[in-house]
């Protein structure tokens, strides 16, 4: 074998072994974190950079939400603290929605590493912290002021000693004091470890530094990217998508110009900001929808620096992907989420056939809490998912999160931390969209209190309510959401748009998720798979438009 050989062999096996440190340091995060979106859901990330502050892997576990917006956020950091500047065992923080992930509830937390006294590269780790103080999770919120606590970028540990008066402000500015100092000190304990797997890993490998590794990595990513977009046709691609929005229907509109290796994405035409908190900072529309062109166009490929170069994201500044600082930004992920269907809408034109219908999108967060004058206090987050799309050869998958990948948060958890009852989480009849291949199936919740004391939960995040999922090639829209609030009669009312919803003494809150859209016509479904539909209760009857049919009667439980 040759030299040659020997070193590629080596290369390959140092890039895997890199990667493998950054799901540990994902897995620590996960395995200590205190609040259950980040414990249970995996909203989370993790990633490491070189000295130049590129990122050279993340961790399988995680959102694309939290990774490609940390690709650009160490830069930020790096700017205000440069590494030369940074001594062992400094730590730095901050939650700043345009200079981070998105919004205030996510904690970026960096870390350098260090052999001897020389920095090497820097970890960073994120997760979603159930309460920041302001107005909760809800979209209600007029600005960014109003959302919660923004902290700056700011040394949280200063050469080991950790920074009391920084957490001390975050935890008098939370309704969970405990969980919040938790999830940052998990942060902070995840880029410890993958901070010392590093330094063996070096030590192992007899590397003094990771820059030759790391020109190699982003240098093979990058080819490999741009190779994948070469093959695709030039050509100009355009595609618009409605959904609830606030205080009125949002246009969401791009269009895709693909070039030799190059991809840019121009959103002009999407509508101005909201009001209210459903805009997405730019940083995180950048992150979704190159993450949505990555799926179809260059899946196989380690997402890092490298692989993210050849894509550029315009945006009009003051829409709402683009929205301008103090626009509040709490729900951004309303938006954000969205962004990927709408990626696979401008690629269908190019790759005709071969792209899947659109899935339920941006997930329902379950914010519930209880004001401690209506009874005993609580502020707990559950997840909703709906389905996805169906794809070009198989069904969609059922109660999954696309494209966000968290995952549901068991009701023993959130019933252990609270007074709430689930009555209900089951598949929703009839809520995937038909086709030759169906869409995935929603879910039905019903929630109540075991002390039949009244609650409240922020719809801010419930879309897709009156526009759902569309199918492709001929497939059908997936069911749209609802929402409903029961009293204790079992009177049953509907909640319509994005408003906090109370749910009174002794009433129950009654959700049911979209469904995915299918693909391709109903009639060329196989007979043995429509047969199994229907004993599933799967789709809706084919002579039934999915815009207007209701999915089973309402029941009083």
């Amino acid at each position: 074998m040759s030299t040659q050989m020997l070193h590629a062999i080596r290369t390959q096996v140092m890039w895997n072994r890199l990667i493998s440190v950054v799901e540990e340091q994902a897995q620590a995060l996960l395995r200590t974190a205190f609040g259950s979106v980040a414990r249970e859901a995996g909203d989370l990330s993790a990633g490491v950079y070189d000295a130049k502050g590129r990122m050279l892997a993340q961790a399988v576990t995680g959102t694309p939400g939290h990774v490609n917006t940390m690709a650009v956020a160490v830069g930020h950091f790096l700017e205000r603290f440069p590494l030369e500047s940074l001594v062992v065992g400094d730590v730095l923080v901050t939650n700043d929605p345009w200079m981070g992930t998105g919004h205030l509830f996510d904690f970026v937390v960096v870390t350098p590493v260090f052999v001897g006294q020389r920095p090497v590269a820097v970890f960073a780790s994120t997760c979603h912290t159930i309460d920041v103080g302001g107005r909760g999770f809800t979209a209600d919120a007029a600005s960014v002021f109003e959302e919660g606590t923004c902290i700056p970028h700011l040394k949280l540990v200063r050469a080991g000693a950790l920074n009391e008066d920084v957490m001390a402000i975050i935890q008098a500015n939370s309704r969970n004091p405990i969980e919040a100092r938790g999830d940052i000190l998990s942060l902070v304990s995840s880029n410890e470890v993958g901070s010392r797997r590093l330094v063996e890993m070096m030590t192992e490998f007899k590397l003094a530094s990771l820059d030759t590794l790391a020109e190699h990595i982003l240098e093979q990513s990058g080819r490999a990217t741009r190779e994948a977009i070469a093959r695709l046709p030039d050509g100009q691609w355009r595609a618009e998508m409605t959904i609830d929005g606030y205080e009125h229907p949002v246009s969401l509109v791009a269009t895709l110009h693909k070039q030799g290796e190059l991809i840019r994405v121009d959103y002009a035409g999407t509508s101005a900001a909201s009001r209210m908190g459903i805009n997405s900072p730019k940083c995180y529309s950048d992150a979704y929808s190159v993450f949505g062109l990555k799926c179809l166009i260059a899946p196989e490929v380690p997402n890092n620096a490298g692989s993210l170069a050849p894509f550029e994201v315009i945006a009009p500044e003051g829409s709402i992907v683009h929205p301008q600082r103090p626009s509040p930004v709490t729900a951004r992920h309303v938006i954000g989420q969205m962004l990927p269907d709408l990626m696979f809408g401008c690629l269908e034109q190019a790759l005709n056939g071969q792209v899947p219908a659109e899935s339920a999108g941006s997930i329902w967060v379950l914010a519930m809490s209880r004001h401690p004058a209506q009874g005993k206090a609580f502020n707990v987050m559950s997840v909703g998912l709906g389905g996805t799309g169906a794809r070009p050869t198989k069904d969609g998958l059922s109660t999954t999160a696309f494209p966000s990948g968290v995952g549901g948060i068991p009701v023993e958890i959130t019933e252990a931390q609270s007074p709430l009852v689930f009555w209900e989480k089951v598949y929703l009849p009839h809520s995937a969209g038909a086709g030759q291949w169906r869409g995935g199936l929603s879910q039905r919740i019903v929630i109540g209190t075991r002390d039949a004391v009244g609650f409240d939960c922020s719809a801010a995040t419930f879309d897709r309510r009156a526009y759902p999922a569309r199918g492709r090639n001929g497939g059908m829209s997936g069911t749209p959401g609802r929402v409903d609030v029961q009293s204790a009669s079992g009177v049953q009312t509907p909640h319509e748009g994005k408003s906090t919803i109370h749910i009174p003494n002794g009433g129950r809150l009654c959700i049911e998720l979209p469904g995915g859209g299918g693909f391709g016509p109903p009639e060329k479904r196989d007979p043995a798979l429509c047969a199994k539909d229907a004993v599933n209760h799967a789709t809706a009857p084919p002579d039934l438009s999915p815009l207007s049919f209701n999915p089973l009667p309402r029941s009083s439980s």
